[in-house]
């Protein structure tokens, strides 16, 4: 008779050296799938049919670090979930242009920018013409500056870079120092008081002006010990009489 396993049709068969390191494999890969569990999941209780069999629990040693409870992780999550949300809600509020993303074809929605109520909005050439104004003007308006206030100091953040001193040129005029300064102004002070005073004495007419509401002075030519005083129509008068008399 003909061989089953012999026949040509018949699948190949491997020997038993083969057999045998096959089935060594497996049982190997089968060992390091379950200690990759078994690292991956401490919490999983270890299962043995050996009833003296006792082992040191890894969570409730002195050493083990604090576990929270079913009830603290799941709020923990809740809480984690909700920050998120809110998060994500904040970002879409302050940033509208942000398009929104769905898996859903059949969603539609009116575009923020095109609605009927929505303000008008500058195209990105007429705000990149916009910012280049407003830089032209912030340029020309720290050139002003500079020219008007040449003691200003230059401020750079190049440590190699060296200028001559606007004050201290050779063709600068002089420049008097704070002390002089201080000096000058309080001569020109004096003067000016001295002045006052001079012309207070000069002009008795000269009427009081003060900003004090509250403020009163005798007047010196309606004092009780002030000479009598003429008219301008008695002047007038005893001045003809004079030069008549002359005459």
């Amino acid at each position: 008779a003909r061989c089953y396993f012999d026949r040509v049709s018949a699948p190949q068969q491997e020997d038993p050296e083969e057999a045998e390191y096959r089935q060594q494999v497996l049982e190997d890969a089968a060992a390091l799938k379950s200690l990759a569990v078994d690292f991956a999941h401490p919490e999983v209780g270890v299962v043995t049919s050996d009833t003296t069999a006792t082992a040191h629990c890894y969570f409730d040693r002195a050493s083990a670090p604090e576990q929270e409870d079913l009830e603290a992780a799941e709020y923990r999550r809740q809480v984690l979930e909700d920050a998120a949300a809110l998060k994500k809600l904040a970002v879409d509020y302050a940033h509208p242009e942000l398009g929104v993303v769905t898996s859903d074809p059949t969603a539609t929605a009116r575009c923020y920018f095109d609605r009927a109520s929505a303000p008008e909005q500058e195209d990105t050439e007429e705000a990149d013409y916009r910012r280049q104004v407003l830089e032209d003007a912030a340029a020309l308006k720290k050139l002003a500056v500079d020219y008007a206030h040449p003691e200003l100091g230059v401020v750079t953040t190049d440590p190699s870079v060296t200028a001559r001193c606007y004050f201290d040129r050779a063709s600068a005029p002089q420049q008097e120092d704070s002390e002089e300064d201080e000096y000058r102004r309080q001569v020109s002070e004096d003067a000016a008081a001295l002045k006052k005073l001079a012309i207070d004495y000069a002009h008795p007419e000269l009427g009081v002006v003060t900003s004090d509401p509250s403020a009163s002075a005798r007047c010196y030519f309606d004092r009780v010990s002030a000479p009598q005083q003429e008219d301008p129509e008695e002047a007038e008068y005893r001045q003809q009489v004079l030069e008549d008399a002359a005459a």
